[in-house]
């Protein structure tokens, strides 16, 4: 009887011209990293499962695929982030903060199987992490990364979008809402759930009418970037996150401005929250303009302290992951990209 051949269920494996055009793309964001100063580190794909569940829960949890070795009980990486987490804490007196760096590799979730779920899958991260203190014009020079990215890959128009998490945070606050981080969950899935659904989630939350309408109307607001922000001035919301987080926004804004980005690659979108509780500033997610129901692309955003678990020190940072096996995919259903070179040589 022969043996069975095919590829696992949510695995990945390409023919060689589809192959030459994934690592084209893998090179050019891997080229666009290192050009704004970002040094490639590699840690190992399995961890002591103590290191990766420390900040795991949840759903994350299940999906760790974990086992033992003699004595150790150990765990593939779920993610880039927490592998840098311990990283940034074992190398703490090694390194020069800002510390810079970029992260290219695999990872392994056990996904329930799925068109577009994988069980291992690219990741290509980039963070800068600080210690005790991180400028807010990191945050800025995040959306330029990206712009550089797109750009030269060509997919098409696409749309840098950003928001703040201490906005979403503060008017929470302001309206007296108790359960934020679940508020903020809804919110994220706003754009692909239908209006009555979106109302009904936020009501079974535990929202009132009138402060359903105030959230529903706030996240509605769009315009330039610009308009957007003096519309959330002119709200006359009183409390120090939310002000905190426009004065950041505008912050941002204004840098990317000063940097030369095309300003209608770029929006200020009140709706993105990004779902993840360890985000606390500015959030990012990338559209492509001619392919909405790809969804984001590229996200990420700012977090108060990456090593918490590892570490005493407080390590702040920005950052942004783009799944590149997922979007690879996705690009190849949609006909955005072609296979016409069957060898990598010139010649």
């Amino acid at each position: 009887m022969a043996v069975n051949t095919r590829v696992l269920t949510s695995f990945m494996e390409l023919l060689p011209e589809e192959q030459i055009e994934f690592d084209r793309i893998k090179a050019v964001i891997e080229k666009n990293y290192k050009l704004f100063g970002f040094t490639g580190i590699d840690t190992p794909a399995i961890e002591r499962s103590e290191t990766l569940l420390a900040k795991a829960g949840g759903e994350t949890e299940k999906q760790i695929y974990r086992f033992s070795k003699g004595d150790n009980d150990l765990s593939l990486r779920f993610d880039l982030t927490v592998p840098l987490a311990r990283y940034a804490a074992e190398h703490l007196n090694e390194l020069s903060f800002p510390f810079r760096r970029y992260h290219i590799a695999k990872v392994y979730r056990g996904e329930s199987p799925q068109k577009g779920r994988f069980r291992e899958f690219y990741q290509c991260d980039i963070d800068v992490v600080g210690k005790n203190q991180l400028s807010i014009r990191y945050d800025a020079e995040i959306p330029c990364i990206i712009y550089g990215i797109f750009k030269e890959l060509n997919f098409g128009g696409f749309t840098i979008r950003v928001n703040n998490r201490k906005i979403l945070n503060g008017i929470m606050e302001a309206l007296g809402v108790g359960s934020a981080a679940d508020i903020l969950r809804i919110i994220d899935k706003a754009e692909k759930i239908s209006k009555e659904d979106f109302a009904a989630a936020l009501r079974q939350a535990g929202l009132a009418d009138k402060q359903l309408k105030i959230i529903t109307e706030f996240i509605a607001i769009s315009g330039k970037p610009d308009e957007v922000i003096a519309r959330l001035k002119g709200l006359n919301i009183h409390n120090a996150l939310f002000t905190s987080g426009i004065e950041e926004l505008e912050t941002v804004w204004t840098l990317i401005r000063a940097a030369g980005i095309d300003e209608n690659c770029f929006a200020i979108d009140l709706s993105i929250s990004r779902g993840l509780d360890y985000y606390t500033g500015t959030v990012y997610e990338t559209v492509l303009n001619d392919c909405p129901r790809l969804g984001s692309v590229c996200s990420g955003g700012r977090y108060e302290n990456l090593a918490s678990y590892y570490t005493d020190e407080k390590l702040p940072g920005v950052g942004i992951s783009i799944g590149l096996t997922r979007l690879f995919d996705r690009l190849k259903d949609a006909g955005l990209i072609s296979f016409t070179r069957k060898t990598q040589a010139d010649a």
